[in-house]
């Protein structure tokens, strides 16, 4: 099963007011979803936010917004490009499929050779 795994993309520091405490110290932080397995590393096109005041330590969601953070929180979203959208494989699954293609070429080498038709 793969596990998900959120990677930071850009953080950025805003000068607004915090709707909470009125301090001006909120961090603007963009992550990119990547999904890791045993047989493959994929990075998806899903971006996340997060906007979160350093004072209090409260999380500010998109209801409490105003309209100058709403501003902030577009321009940056602009400046943000996430890495584009892959799938590597891991060193095991190289070995696998490695491994099958040559078990694949020996049974055909030895049918060619008339290895089997004794055994049918």
């Amino acid at each position: 099963m793969a596990k998900e795994q959120l990677e930071m993309i850009k953080e950025a520091d805003l000068t607004n007011n915090c709707p909470e405490c009125f301090n001006q110290e909120l961090k603007l932080t963009f992550y990119q979803k990547h999904l890791i397995s045993r047989f493959f590393n994929r990075t998806t096109s899903e971006v996340s936010h997060e906007i979160k005041c350093l004072t209090c330590g409260s999380v500010i969601y998109p209801v409490s917004w105003t309209e100058d953070i709403e501003r902030s929180f577009e321009y940056f979203q602009k400046l943000t490009t996430p890495k584009p959208s892959s799938t590597r494989l891991t060193a095991m699954s190289v070995w696998l499929l490695v491994l099958l293609v040559v078990l694949v070429g020996v049974s055909a080498y030895l049918y060619n050779a008339g290895f089997f038709k004794d055994l049918l």
